[in-house]
């Protein structure tokens, strides 16, 4: 219905009622409620009546409220329930695969994107370096296989190399424990790097290389099966005559030997002359009676198998207080024949008619007090009986030849 004004009574247009002629009961047509053209408040109860002196009673002038706009219509409307276009199709649902994907998208991003932004350097380098050992682990393959040529005196296979790696390991841990602390050491490269890894000081390896030709101003040198193939029968007919201790066998084997500065047939006329003295320095122990020599312990010094520093400091700690002298021991395994031992068991005796002992203290201090080469490089308290204590000296190697002949 349109916004016209309209009679109350007839229901036709107002300036077409019969009854009122434009001037009776007037309603409003379409929406909104009628209102007052004086004051404009809604015409059954206008607020202005009193003040414009107007006597319309809420009824007398009124002008009907236009028809709200379009959009205000369907606003109107919003509350009933709209049908979607008819010739849009029906929303599909996603697949479960589509769905899952989606779901694995979306975790990745919101867990892995952050940690991959601030670790990527990271593993970049982790990357570069598997690759790197992938690449060294199939060229030690390829050069260890069937068809191809080893050096002379490498072992072939697996098992032999592992047993060469843990020789090396065993030679390694013996000099760095047993070598005296300036001993020059004399190597090939891969030995030479495993001794660095036990903690031997670079400066006192010497390299063996094509340009260090031989082994001549070392101490000690570590006879891998590299270094016997470079020299062949000099390395023990010239420079190295003595084995102090092997590790492994056949290929596999590793001897540390001592270097003769003097050559070979002079270290040893020199060591043969050195075992004597040591059975001479034995024999005088043994007949010492402040001395009490253990059963095993006197077959090491009646046999000249006694280091020469031990016999003397021994010989002078009997001249001061009683001793017990437990056993002897430090030769490395597998040495050449002379080849002393290095280390001993001792403990204090009760003098003659006094049960009065010295203590491992007082057996500590005088070792202590020694200068070199008579100065021991390692001390330790053993335990002998249940109620006994002793002390346990060593000295390191090389052994010094000619002490006792020099001594007397």
């Amino acid at each position: 219905m349109s916004g016209h004004e309209r009679c109350s009574d007839c229901g036709q247009r107002k300036v077409a009622c019969p009854k009122c002629q434009g001037l009776g009961s007037i309603g409003t047509g379409g929406f909104g409620a009628p209102r007052c053209r004086e004051c404009e408040g809604a015409g059954v109860r206008c607020p202005d009546v009193a003040s414009k002196g107007s006597n319309c009673g809420g009824q007398r002038v009124l002008i009907s409220q236009p028809e709200l706009p379009g959009r205000a219509r369907l606003a109107s409307r919003s509350g009933q329930p709209r049908s979607s276009p008819p010739n849009r199709p029906p929303a599909r649902e996603p697949s479960w695969g589509t769905v899952l994907a989606t779901t694995v998208r979306l975790w990745a991003e919101r867990r892995l994107r952050p940690w991959w932004q601030t670790r990527w350097q990271d593993v970049l380098a982790a990357l570069l370096v598997a690759v790197i050992l992938a690449g060294l682990a199939f060229t030690m393959r390829l050069s260890g296989g069937s068809g191809g040529r080893q050096a002379v005196g490498q072992p072939r296979g697996g098992p032999a190399l592992g047993a060469v790696a843990a020789a090396r390991r065993r030679a390694a841990a013996w000099v760095a424990s047993q070598a005296s602390g300036d001993a020059i050491v004399a190597c090939d490269p891969a030995m030479c790097a495993v001794l660095q890894a036990r903690g031997v000081p670079a400066s006192r390896l010497l390299v063996l290389t094509s340009v260090r030709a031989d082994p001549l101003g070392s101490d000690l040198v570590v006879a891998t099966a590299a270094v016997r193939s470079r020299f062949g029968d000099r390395l023990a007919g010239v420079y190295a005559p003595v084995t102090l201790a092997s590790f492994g066998s056949g290929a596999t084997r590793i001897a540390v030997q001592a270097v003769a500065p003097d050559g070979a047939a002079a270290y040893r006329t020199q060591l043969a002359s050195d075992v004597r003295d040591r059975q001479v320095a034995g024999a005088q122990l043994l007949h010492n009676h402040r001395v009490h020599v253990a059963g095993a312990a006197r077959t090491a010094l009646t046999g000249g198998q006694v280091d020469s520093r031990l016999l003397a400091t021994l010989a002078t700690l009997a001249a001061l207080d009683p001793l017990d002298i437990i056993s002897f021991g430090g030769s490395g395994p597998g040495a050449s024949a002379g080849v002393p031992r290095r280390s001993a068991e001792i403990a204090a005796a009760a003098p003659a008619g006094r049960r009065r002992l010295a203590s491992v203290a007082s057996l500590l201090a005088f070792f202590r007090a020694q200068r070199p080469p008579y100065l021991p490089a390692s001390f330790g308290i053993v335990r002998i009986t249940p109620g006994r204590t002793g002390l346990m000296i060593e000295y390191q190697v090389p052994c010094p030849l000619g002490l006792l002949g020099t001594r007397n």
